[in-house]
């Protein structure tokens, strides 16, 4: 599989603080790729440097091949990468359908998904497509969430925290649905502070710490300690 999303010696500042420091990372077709690690490493910034919403100071992030660092966050959501936020971020005022329908705005032409797609997705979403989204539990609202991203048919979706205070069922519920996405030609990329949870669905792991990968390779190669080593910071002499 080719490479779709390369980011090279990627730095990133919030203000005068600087939050990422030289990030390299490749996102392959149909791959899925999970970034762990604690509170304060960096995960959230790196996804928002990709999608235009943190300042990108040094670098570069390049989609097919196209450099997309210095695009405004609407053209990235245009050229094909989409992100569900941690906290989900809904829109309250609205139902569960006009939300969808949101995401729709940034489509590229007629892609895999639409409203019948996501609803076949999540059923749930379908039967209660007219009531405020507010009203849904927390795994229901993250289900929205994810069709409402996915509705712009992007060829990479980042997920923020996807099971962030939700229970362990419904968090598999969610993750079961990874595999229809990646066959309808969608890459993504997962951060999780869920070590367990991203080694089940991830093709590669990386781990960030104080804004830099500290460790990388396939679920199967890295051993638990040195998973732990890395997310902690521990070196052995």
């Amino acid at each position: 599989m080719s490479v779709l999303l390369e980011v090279k010696d990627l730095t990133a500042h919030y203000g005068d603080f600087q939050a990422l420091f030289g990030v390299n990372l490749a996102l392959k077709q149909r791959e899925t790729l999970a970034i762990i690690g604690a509170n304060g490493a960096g995960k959230t910034t790196l996804m928002r440097a990709i999608t235009g919403i943190a300042r990108v100071t040094a670098g570069t992030v390049t989609l097919d091949g196209g450099r997309i660092d210095q695009l405004s966050a609407p053209d990235i959501l245009r050229a094909g990468i989409s992100m569900v936020p941690e906290g989900r971020r809904l829109f309250p005022s609205l139902s569960v359908e006009e939300n969808l329908l949101i995401g729709a705005h940034a489509r590229k032409g007629s892609g895999f998904w639409n409203k019948g797609r996501v609803c076949e997705l999540f059923p749930v979403l379908s039967e209660r497509r007219h009531q405020p989204s507010t009203s849904l539990s927390g795994g229901q609202q993250q289900m929205v969430a994810i069709g409402r991203a996915l509705m712009s048919n992007p060829s990479v979706l980042l997920c923020d925290e996807l099971s962030l205070g939700l229970a362990p069922v419904v968090i598999r519920e969610i993750y079961a649905a990874f595999p229809t996405i990646r066959e309808s030609g969608t890459a993504i990329i997962v951060v999780e502070q869920d070590i367990g949870q991203a080694l089940r669905v991830a093709d590669r792991v990386h781990c960030m710490m104080e804004g830099r990968i500290t460790l990388s390779g396939r679920p199967d190669e890295l051993s638990r300690e040195a998973i732990h080593d890395a997310y902690f910071g521990i070196t052995h002499s």
